[in-house]
């Protein structure tokens, strides 16, 4: 009795703070020193997006913004680059086909260069080591714990022909098609990396852990993508 109580609670939270994000409609509060050079900007905290995640269109490169569910205006986004941000669709795109990780052996090597360039040292895997089939406007995503004051990197990358990778930062709550996004990544090619070194995600929110998901989005191109998230 006792643990379903305790359940009911963090449920009850979780849900609390996903009512409170989107009322706020604000952005999360960066570390500081996070710059574009972190790789990502905040995502406009409080905005509904619907299916996987909404990405970016086919041909838009990887600086992103939320758009309201319903076809709603646009919101803007706390960006950390000069250049502006592409409002999203406001419907994900088609699921890619999921690979095991046996499949990615041509691509390890890419990851491992990017875990060496992008990683803080003593940072661990967090969660499956993701890998897709994707044609250009398909999704895949991937849960992920995210653990109060803990900071996370989001590394993924694509083989030719693939020309554009896009990744979200997603918090899930029980309240269906509300899916805030916390962060995007700001790379443009094939390869994206969300919260690079110190300037990774951290969770600010509360005392208790978070579901979230990170989705990652192929809109150039077509191949095998891999993925994978790192916790320090």
């Amino acid at each position: 009795m006792s643990s379903r109580i305790s359940l009911r609670l963090r449920t009850l939270r979780v849900a609390g703070l996903a009512i409170l994000l989107a009322a706020s409609g604000t952005a999360c509060k960066k570390n500081d020193g996070e710059t574009a050079a972190g790789g990502y900007v905040q995502g406009q905290v409080g905005a509904p997006t619907a299916g996987a995640g909404a990405m970016n269109p086919a041909g838009v490169g990887g600086a992103s913004a939320v758009s309201a569910a319903g076809g709603a205006a646009p919101m803007a986004t706390a960006t950390a680059s000069s250049a502006g941000a592409a409002p999203l669709p406001t419907q994900a795109g088609p699921v890619a086909q999921r690979l095991d990780a046996a499949s990615a052996a041509a691509i390890q090597p890419i990851i491992a260069g990017l875990v060496k360039d992008n990683v803080q040292p003593g940072a661990k895997p967090v969660g499956e080591f993701l890998v897709g089939n994707f044609t250009q406007g398909q999704t895949l995503d991937l849960p992920i714990q995210l653990q109060p004051n803990k900071c996370y990197t989001i590394v993924a990358t694509g083989l030719p022909p693939i020309t554009e990778v896009n990744v979200q930062l997603q918090l899930t709550t029980v309240i269906p098609g509300m899916a805030p996004v916390l962060a995007v990544d700001q790379d443009n090619g094939a390869t994206a990396v969300l919260g690079k070194k110190t300037a990774c995600y951290r969770w600010m929110f509360g005392v208790i852990p978070a579901p979230g998901k990170i989705v990652v989005q192929v809109t150039g191109g077509s191949g095998v993508v891999a993925a994978q998230a790192y916790e320090k």
